[in-house]
C-alpha cells in the first residue's frame, strides 16, 4: 500500500504534441554544426526538432537533444 510507480505519468514528459523530444540542443553546438553534404549553415526548427539544410533540402532530426547528422536519417524537404 502506498507504492507509486515512479514512471507513472511521465511517459509524455518532455515531449512535443507530435511525440518528439523537446530537449533543446546546446546552442554552442548548433553554431558549430554544418550540413555534412554541403558544409553550409543549418537552421534550427524548435517546433519540429530538426536542423534544416536549405542548400541540401534536408531536415536532420534531433532526438533527445542530439542532432542526428546522417543524410540517410534526414527528411527530404519539398521543393
Amino acid at each position: 500500500m502506498g507504492d507509486v510507480d515512479a514512471s507513472e505519468g511521465k511517459a509524455d514528459e518532455g515531449k512535443t504534441p507530435e511525440g518528439k523530444s523537446s530537449r533543446r540542443p546546446d546552442p554552442k553546438l548548433l553554431e558549430l554544426l554544418v550540413c555534412p553534404l554541403t558544409k553550409t549553415a543549418l537552421d534550427y526548427d524548435a517546433a519540429a526538432q530538426e536542423l534544416i539544410s536549405p542548400a541540401a533540402r534536408l531536415a536532420y532530426p534531433i532526438r533527445d537533444g542530439i542532432p542526428i547528422m546522417l543524410p540517410d536519417e534526414a527528411r527530404k524537404l519539398p521543393d
